[in-house]
């Protein structure tokens, strides 16, 4: 069986190698070597182990489109949990090198401190870190996510953070409840008290430093649950860059976190934000269209091109993508995660 040598660039310019035989996935060949790249699913269908090649031949596996969609397929991007090299291969990572890993993923207990409804569809669920070996503080990047373990199946379901690293150990979400979903059931009973299992932090939707740029933040449903721990920490560290949130949802009962954001507001008297619904009722007084629709309107009269920070469904940010780019800005000024069904 023929070995290769893999190389993988990261954002920040550092690399690490590896070898992958020609019937291993590049995702596998790397955790061998303990080197534990980005990932989620490993199954081809959440996009989190996307890479670019830019030199050598390989044999893409069955990967979901709405995680490699055919454009992206065309210009060399790949799933490392679906790539089968057939020659040394050469790629470029989204990340920066400090988001690999070369240790297991913490595994940790956190007890259930509160679940309630906070829009039609939404539930928050409030984790407090049991104390161990490690402590009892939540450390994480404001953008990250944890895997929750589905109570009574080896089953685990991942969710983004909304608050920041805490002392007291405290993991806020905000979770859709999906009809049948193996997580949204348990919600559905879960009690105070409860103790589950959690993986993480993982992910590398976290905010970046580029200077002076403004930042503007673009979410639908619970797309904004990342978005709202990025803009708690620019608030924590008194970071007075240009911002903006555009929180989109189809009808009024759908939206949440309204008063937590007129927090962040008192904190970061610059951010302008626009709640956006795509079906509002008569009496609607913000704006009435999608999130692409307000960002179009908004991003046609700027000198200083944004960063945007993406979050919701493929559609979302496809849409936002595409507009972005006929704007005239760089990938380089875009970071975005999508939320998949599991």
């Amino acid at each position: 069986m023929t070995n290769y040598d893999i190389t993988i660039h990261t954002r920040d310019k550092q690399q690490v190698s590896f070898v992958c035989s020609e019937a291993e996935d590049l995702l596998s060949a790397a955790d061998r070597e303990s080197i534990l790249l980005p990932s989620q699913c490993r199954k081809g269908t959440c996009g989190a182990c996307v890479a670019t090649v830019t030199a050598g031949t390989y044999h893409l596996g069955e990967v979901s489109m709405e995680a490699l969609p055919e454009k992206a397929q065309a210009r060399g991007d790949v799933l490392l949990c679906r790539t089968y090299p057939r020659a040394d291969l050469i790629l470029e990572a989204p990340y920066d090198y400090n988001y690999i890993r070369f240790e297991r993923i913490p595994e940790r207990e956190a007890e259930v401190v509160d679940v309630t409804m906070v829009a039609t569809g939404t539930r928050r669920l409030l984790l407090r870190l049991q104390p161990d070996e490690q402590g009892g503080a939540a450390e994480f990047e404001a953008g990250q996510f944890m895997e929750i373990q589905v109570p009574g199946s080896d089953a685990r379901r991942a969710y983004s953070l909304a608050n920041n690293t805490n002392w007291n150990g405290d993991l806020e979400f905000f979770i859709t409840l999906r009809p049948g979903g193996a997580f949204s059931t348990y919600l559905e009973s879960a009690l105070v008290g409860d103790r589950l299992n959690i993986r993480g932090p993982l992910g590398t939707f976290t905010l970046r430093e580029n200077g002076l740029r403004p930042r503007w933040f673009i979410g639908g449903g619970t797309g904004l649950v990342p978005l709202l721990s990025m803009l708690r920490r620019m608030a924590d560290w008194g970071e007075m860059l240009p911002a903006r949130l555009y929180f989109g949802a189809r009808y009024e009962d759908e939206l949440f976190c309204q008063e937590e954001i007129r927090q962040i507001q008192d904190k970061l008297p610059q951010l302008q934000v626009k709640i956006c619904l795509s079906r509002p009722g008569n009496h609607w007084v913000d704006y009435r269209g999608s999130v692409v629709d307000a960002l179009r309107d908004d991003l046609g009269s700027l000198a200083t091109l944004p960063d945007l920070y993406v979050c919701g469904s493929t559609r979302l940010v496809q849409g936002v993508t595409e507009l972005a780019l006929s704007q005239g800005l760089p990938d380089s000024c875009l970071q975005f995660e999508r939320f998949l069904s599991a």
